[in-house]
């Protein structure tokens, strides 16, 4: 190799060859051949496309030899066919464009390319051209005569370049350009592509050797003429890396391709700067930009990703599904897709009703005969909803009333079986699913919004609590409860306003009016939403019945929607007042049926069946050939008048059996019923122990009303270990519908059984003597507790006072007293052991 002690240009004393100046290149459009271009060169040895020189990955000039090396005859954007399997590209394109006819892609081969680059008349043998497909270029081996020196054979090559340029089609803008090879290039075939930033390291010349740092200066007079350099950076002073190295930055990538492959294994002498023994130069390419640095910038960013992906998805959400929501909460309400809506499918049944008896079609209209003499006698209740429909007024309408009084029925079957547009939404089903996930699926089904992803909501609050552990903050991927509920229940009202604004015409003399106006002026434009089973279970949990005052707030406010609230509690004004807290609500109080009612209720279930009868006048009708029917009013009056229950009635008066069996098995079944729910079932938490519950049915088995300050004043229902305070254990026993509290003047001031029939099931639980001796033995024995530990705390005060060194008048009062108060609580320690004895008895000697 040469020498870096002399200058690399031309030697002193040497002329330069000169070639007429002609300019010519290729474009895309046609080619301006110069005179014997298209021969080929005949002094060329071989042309080699493996990696070296017997792929050993290097090539060598021996004496009189040299190495050029071309750039711009490839393209570089061609370096993606090296990732192709089973490709060989090196050798695979060059034989593709031989082979090709059309003269624009012959003329871009390699050897084409060589053959114009390199004149006739230049002094050098071409031996072996070695194609660099990835670096855009070709190293070209050459022989010449002894006497000339390869410094001057590079700058004739340079000025015949310059002078008579050659610009491939590919790249119209840049000529081919030639520099000697002054080092030992690397000719390896691995996936390493070219870059503008070059890594030098510092190399000893012999294992174990020591190796110089080359200076910047060194470093920029070595590689400046292949390109301008952009920077320089050394290798940090404090870095223990070996071997030392820097990076040179060019601004072209074909710049620092020429300089890694003329300078790679360059060994720089001492006079350079090299040290006593030389220094080796490896040159590789540094890529600017690392591999993958999106993903690992994602990966190493997670507080600014992990919201943005978030926010990401709630737009996505936002903009592709909320649409598609509403649109399926409008067709639940408008029934868009339900059969019973469908002209042939009515069609059919009507045809099929007529046709055959199906026993079906029988029993409801059986159900509805009965329920004809209901609506009858709350007439002036169904006008009064259908009167409140009409008006605008932004406030609430309530029907209360235990269950089984018919609240469902008398809103949505009489009230609304006008209504085109009415949405029922049950709390039941949504109140008691278990979990996150399945109340919000809950909630979609009443309402009708799909898709529902209710199952994310648990993967979004593991990810968030993952991602918590990672990077210490929430990410807000996960949602709460009340957040997925709003946006189901806010999705509701874009559909029911649309609903509401469907009809509008723009020949409407009120056209001009905004939508708020339009809805206001025509509130029987609007939808009717219906809440029903509104506080079930609501000592459980609130946010389901928060969420849904709010939004039924909201549609009454806005004028989209009327709002019917159908509840059993009557203690709703608390929960409806936080939502509208300056609104009086309407109300509609339904209690149980009257006795002429119910039996009029029983006698059109029984003679139902007979309209479809044929005969004649003299025909009988079932209730006209029964001769037990006296036994009715007496039944009546103990079941009382509760729907569900005057309808169990009559099923069985129909199967055969006489009122008085009837009322009997009813009876019975609730007293089973109330023994396994609120006495002997002690495998679930409740609110109430036993002995609670039974102080209730032993009073009112022989009281129908009972006061209710009475009842808290009892031992039994003072707070303890065991139970909470008196007025939440009888607001859960009321909820459990064992009794009702009655209120007046807003307060609380009575109690009564929580269905007529419960009266007629306690006095039965109460004739059982084993029953009732076992359960007011354990009531003695609470109470003997009670007495027990005001005795302690007596005696405790008396030790007090009889430890004091004198005794002074003043504590006299207070020791009198306190004997007093322990008299009277031994007395009645006695009197329950006693009594308890007695009951001990009955348990040993009955069953």
């Amino acid at each position: 190799m040469l020498g870096l002690s002399r200058p690399l240009g031309r030697p002193p004393g040497h002329a330069r060859m000169r070639f007429p100046r002609r300019q010519q290149f290729f474009t895309g459009h046609r080619l301006r051949p110069r005179q014997g271009a298209s021969k080929e060169i005949k002094d060329i040895r071989k042309q080699s496309t493996e990696a070296g020189e017997a792929k050993s990955g290097h090539i060598k000039a021996g004496p009189n030899e040299g190495i050029f090396f071309l750039d711009n005859v490839y393209p570089l954007k061609l370096r993606w066919l090296l990732r192709i399997p089973f490709l060989n590209a090196d050798k695979s394109v060059p034989e593709l464009m031989k082979r090709l006819k059309n003269p624009l892609l012959t003329t871009a081969d390699p050897m084409s390319i060589i053959q114009r680059a390199i004149p006739k008349k230049l002094p050098m043998t071409v031996n072996e051209v070695l194609p660099r497909l990835k670096e855009g270029g070709a190293f070209v081996k050459f022989s010449h005569e002894p006497h000339l020196q390869v410094e001057e054979i590079e700058g004739t090559l340079r000025e015949y370049l310059k002078d008579n340029p050659i610009k491939p089609w590919f790249n119209p803008f840049r000529r081919v350009k030639t520099a000697l090879v002054h080092g030992r290039p690397w000719l390896e075939d691995l996936h390493r592509f070219p870059s503008s930033r070059l890594k030098v390291e510092f190399i000893p010349t012999a294992p174990g050797g020591e190796a110089a740092e080359l200076s910047q200066e060194t470093l920029y007079s070595l590689f400046r003429k292949y390109g301008k350099l952009a920077d320089i950076v050394p290798q940090p002073t404090d870095s223990k890396v070996l071997p030392k190295f820097a990076y040179l930055n060019f601004i072209r990538v074909r710049q620092a391709v020429m300089a890694k492959n003329c300078m790679h294994g360059l060994t720089v002498p001492e006079a350079v700067g090299g040290g006593k023994s030389g220094t080796v130069l490896k040159l590789e390419y540094q890529q600017k930009i690392k591999a993958h640095w999106i993903r690992d910038w994602l990966v190493n960013h997670p507080r600014i990703v992990i919201p943005a992906v978030a926010a990401l998805v709630a737009t996505f959400t936002v903009a592709v599904f909320d649409p598609i929501r509403t649109f399926f909460i409008k067709a639940h309400v408008e029934q868009s897709f339900h059969l019973s809506n469908n002209r042939v499918f009515k069609w059919l049944k009507s045809q099929v009703t007529r046709a055959n008896d199906i026993l079906t079609f029988r029993r409801h209209k059986t159900e509805d005969a009965g329920l004809s003499a209901i609506w009858d006698d709350r007439k002036e209740d169904i006008d009064q909803i259908q009167t409140w429909l009409m008006e605008t007024a932004d406030t609430f309408i309530v029907v209360q009333g235990p269950r089984g009084s018919g609240k469902k029925e008398l809103v949505i079957d009489q009230a609304l079986k006008d209504r085109k547009y009415k949405l029922v939404i049950d709390c039941k089903p949504i109140q008691e699913a278990r979990g996150d996930s399945a109340t919000i699926n809950a909630a979609a089904v009443e309402v009708g919004y799909r898709p529902v992803f209710s199952w994310m909501n648990s993967m979004s609050s593991l990810l968030d609590l993952a991602a918590q552990g990672t990077i210490g903050t929430k990410t807000g991927f996960s949602e709460t409860l009340d957040t997925q509920l709003a946006k189901i229940w806010q999705n509701t009202t874009t559909a029911l306003k649309r609903i509401a604004l469907e009809g509008r015409k723009k020949d409407d003399k009120d056209a001009d009016l905004d939508d708020d106006a339009y809805l206001e002026a025509h509130p029987e434009r609007r939808a009717v939403v219906v809440i029903d089973n509104f506080l079930h279970k609501s000592q459980e949990s609130n946010v389901v019945y928060d969420k849904l005052s709010e939004w039924a707030a909201s549609l009454t406010t806005a004028n989209i929607a009327h709002v019917i609230f159908l509840t059993h509690d009557v203690s709703f004004s608390k929960s409806l007042s936080k939502a509208l807290p300056d609104r009086v609500f309407r109300q509609i109080v339904l209690s149980d049926c009257s006795a002429e009612v119910a039996k009029r209720f029983v006698l059109n279930h029984l003679n139902a069946d007979s309209e479809d009868d044929v005969g004649g006048d003299e025909k009988l009708t079932p209730s006209q050939k029964r001769n037990d029917l006296g036994e009715l009013d007496d039944c009546i009056e103990i079941l009382g008048g509760r729907l569900t229950d005057l309808e169990f009635l009559a099923r069985r008066i129909k199967t055969g059996e006489t009122p008085n069996k009837a009322v009997k098995e009813i009876i019975e079944q609730s007293a089973s019923e109330i023994l396994k729910m609120y006495i002997l079932d002690v495998s679930t938490a409740r609110a109430w122990t036993s002995t609670q519950a039974w102080l209730l049915i032993e009073s009112l088995a022989t009281s129908e009303t009972l006061r209710y300050n009475e009842i808290l004043l009892s031992d039994t229902f003072k707070p303890s270990a065991s139970s909470s305070g008196g007025e939440q254990t009888l607001q859960a026993l009321e909820q459990a519908e064992l009794i009702t509290i009655v209120s007046s003047n807003g307060r609380p001031h009575s109690i009564k059984p929580g269905k007529p029939v419960y009266q007629a099931a306690f006095k039965l639980l109460t004739g059982d003597h084993v029953l009732k001796s076992r359960l007011d033995l354990l009531i003695l024995g609470e109470l003997i507790k009670v007495e027990t530990k005001s005795i302690d705390q007596y005696e405790a005060e008396l030790n007090l006072l009889a430890g004091l060194p004198k005794q002074p008048a003043e504590v006299a009062p207070r020791v009198t007293w306190l004997l007093g108060k322990l008299r009277a609580s031994q007395e009645k320690i006695e009197a329950f052991e006693r009594e308890s004895g007695g009951l001990k008895k009955v348990l040993l000697k009955e069953y």
